[in-house]
């Protein structure tokens, strides 16, 4: 999810920028993963599941406008990760109390890194300019955005599976969208704000296979 800036004060190496990005990705979700178990068993996240998510998006919103301090900057970012884990850890844990739950929990997660991985494989093989895609993907994520919001106040299944479908593939266009950017370097990318963008990316597509096999799950059940 492009929330990257360049700044040509930040002019790093190729290699240096990919291997930095990908660190960063790589430890920002495996700390989102270990403070997901804790928020799956904490009072806390379970009772005030909203508070921990604002807490989150301050965080994101401050790696966004201190990201010239690189120091804090970091800081921010695994602060975004935990509090991320945290807060989705008892939605994960509802999920998880589904008959069936754990495998549904499984598949997404194994779902997300075949969709990451083939999408990045393809965006690093063929080296192809993704950026046509920005004005189609601007536009289901406003349309998955109004479809969530109307789905708070119309419980009907059907459109929430339609809204996650959506979902999946406006994040899985956006990692060959991030991708794309991230390999051929349009001007200076910062690689904490590219490993942000690629792990919004990634945990939107867990997401959003959650709710399609949960909700595929329920439809078996009835």
């Amino acid at each position: 999810m492009p929330i990257y800036t360049t700044s040509p004060t930040r002019a790093l190496a190729t290699g240096s920028v990919l291997s930095r990005t990908y660190g960063l990705l790589a430890a920002s979700l495996a700390l989102t993963a270990v403070t997901a178990e804790v928020g799956m068993r904490s009072a806390l996240a379970w009772e005030h599941p909203l508070l921990w998510m604002i807490l989150a998006f301050g965080a994101l919103l401050g790696i966004q406008f201190l990201r010239a301090n690189r120091g804090l900057a970091l800081f921010l970012l695994y602060v975004f990760s935990g509090l991320m884990g945290f807060a989705l850890g008892p939605v994960i844990g509802e999920f998880l109390r589904m008959p069936g739950g754990a495998a549904i929990v499984s598949e997404a997660a194994a779902g997300t890194a075949i969709d990451f991985a083939a999408l990045s494989a393809y965006a690093w093989v063929s080296r192809r300019d993704f950026s046509f895609l920005y004005g189609f993907l601007f536009t289901g994520l406003v349309i998955a955005v109004i479809g969530s919001i109307a789905g708070i106040f119309l419980h009907i299944e059907l459109l929430h599976l339609v809204i996650a479908g959506i979902a999946l593939l406006v994040f899985s266009g956006l990692v060959l969208f991030d991708t794309s950017l991230l390999i051929r370097q349009r001007g200076v990318v910062d690689p904490i704000l590219m490993a942000v963008s690629l792990y919004l990316d990634a945990l939107n597509i867990f997401m959003a296979l959650l709710q399609i096999l949960g909700l595929t799950q329920m439809g078996r059940r009835n």
